[in-house]
């Protein structure tokens, strides 16, 4: 079993890889991967409740989305 550690472009550190052998994934593709796997874990555990979580995440992403609107509306005035 090879391990490697994979990293950002920024050097941020993601933790252990396990070398695939299908097609190489992409950091974003392996990153979501590993949240939905600690998200189906948490839940499993009774740790979280998905749905509010979904809900919680759903808020969360309009407002950096709103957030980065108004931000380039700015620059652009």
């Amino acid at each position: 079993m090879s391990f490697e550690k994979k990293t950002h472009d920024d050097d941020v550190d993601i933790g252990p890889s396990k070398k695939v052998t299908g097609k190489e994934l992409t950091l974003s593709e392996e990153v979501s991967a590993r949240l939905d796997t600690l998200i189906e874990l948490l839940q499993d555990k009774g740790i979280i409740n998905k749905r509010e979580y979904e809900s919680r995440l759903a808020m969360h992403l309009h407002e950096i989305s709103k957030a980065t609107a108004f931000e380039e509306m700015d620059e652009e005035l």
